[in-house]
């Protein structure tokens, strides 16, 4: 009976030593480690590098615009539409690889944290192990031995020889488990290596379109400077101006048309108001006022030219915000204008935003003060990202700042 209890309590003693390897929580634990956990780590490196692959054959090819594009140089208006076109692409194309930035760091910290609490048990069982292996080289097969040649009946001694193959079929089974779990900390480590790739070729995939972006940016201003200098004599290209904005003024007097002639049908104390609070700033990331409302000398024609608005030099894709409260009533493309908004604040007041490189809302919405409703940008007769702000006020361009706080 002695040597029977002292099995047992080597056997307990066994059991919790192998206890301590279970007391990590992990997203496999080793007692339920299958051939699918290890078969789901190796889908998501997969995964990731078929995700640096397609980040490779994405990228935009500058040259290749181009070439498109030259065949429209003779008509600056047509130019500049598909250009703008690629412009909001690329423009798209690096908003979406930064929230692949945000969610792949996020991806990198959740799998760093299963890493550590893996190896946490891969520790544990290394050193369970250990002491088995310690106790195994003591003891021998002696143990064994004595614990059958003492049995007092041949049930007994049956008992104790079931009680041992147990025992073998548990060490057994923890060698498995201890290999099988080697083989998925090994893969959680070349995950987390292969996730850090993509995240450093997302990284660099946006410097590329960005440069992609300043490249055709730069093109486009320099075709709208040569036509500008091409064009014969000072009148000329004071026509082409002066058209130029008469383009802008019809289609934004069109649209003032379209919104009184709605009213009409409303009873007066259904239509809109404005009551008269302080516009929010409409490029909350504009670092410098680039030029400013009034008069001043045209940067291309050298002569004093009405500039019937407020330019805020901001970066491309930072965001475009509703100025007030108000109903959108135009959400479109112009050549002159490139994407622009025109929102209706009532008692014949307006507000426009030009050039934006995307457009966030549509003809129809309601609109509150300070929403998002577009992305700065560089489209239609623009050389460099910023917001063109203009308000109008029955039928006239007035000076923003008269409605915008300090």
């Amino acid at each position: 009976m002695k040597q029977w209890k002292r099995l047992l309590c080597v056997a307990f003693g066994f059991c919790l030593v192998w206890g301590t390897a279970f007391r990590y929580q992990t997203t496999a634990m080793a007692s339920e480690l299958t051939n699918e956990s290890i078969k789901q780590k190796e889908a998501e490196i997969n995964k990731a590098r078929e995700e640096r692959k397609a980040l490779q054959s994405g990228l935009t090819n500058v040259k290749e615009i181009k070439k498109q594009l030259e065949q429209s140089k003779a008509d600056l208006a047509d130019y500049v539409a598909e250009l703008d076109a690629n412009l909001v692409t690329i423009q798209a194309k690096i908003d979406g690889l930064k929230e692949q930035i945000t969610q792949k760091e996020e991806e990198i910290a959740q799998k760093a944290t299963e890493l550590e609490e893996a190896v946490g048990v891969q520790q544990a069982q290394y050193e369970a192990m250990k002491s088995r292996i310690k106790f195994m080289y003591e003891k021998g097969d002696n143990l064994s031995l004595e614990l059958l040649f003492t049995s007092e009946s041949f049930g007994e001694m049956l008992n104790k020889a079931e009680y041992i193959e147990m025992l073998s079929a548990y060490d057994r089974r923890m060698l498995d488990e201890y290999v099988a779990y080697a083989e998925y900390v090994a893969l959680c480590k070349e995950g987390l290596e292969e996730e850090k790739n993509v995240l450093d070729e997302t990284k660099a995939a946006v410097e590329e379109e960005e440069a992609s972006l300043n490249e055709l940016i730069l093109a486009k201003e320099q075709e709208i400077n040569q036509v500008s200098s091409d064009i014969k004599g000072k009148e000329a290209a004071i026509k082409e101006y002066e058209a130029d904005i008469a383009m802008q003024n019809d289609a934004i007097k069109a649209l003032e048309a379209a919104v009184a002639e709605e009213r009409k049908k409303l009873a007066q104390e259904q239509g809109r108001k404005y009551d008269g609070g302080v516009f929010t700033w409409p490029a909350p990331s504009y670092t410098r006022i680039s030029d400013d409302y009034g008069n001043r000398i045209h940067p291309t024609l050298g002569i004093q030219k009405f500039h019937n608005g407020i330019d805020m030099a901001a970066p491309g894709g930072s965001p475009i915000l509703a100025a007030y409260d108000g109903k959108v009533v135009a959400a479109d493309y112009n050549s002159s204008m490139g994407n622009y908004i025109m929102i209706d604040h009532g008692d014949s007041l307006y507000t426009i935003y030009m050039h934006a490189s995307a457009l966030y809302v549509s003809k129809g919405t309601e609109v509150s003060k300070g929403s998002k409703i577009a992305a700065v940008g560089t489209t239609g007769r623009s050389t460099g990202n910023h917001l063109h702000f203009s308000v109008r006020l029955n039928g006239n361009y007035v000076n923003p700042r008269n409605y915008l706080g300090s």
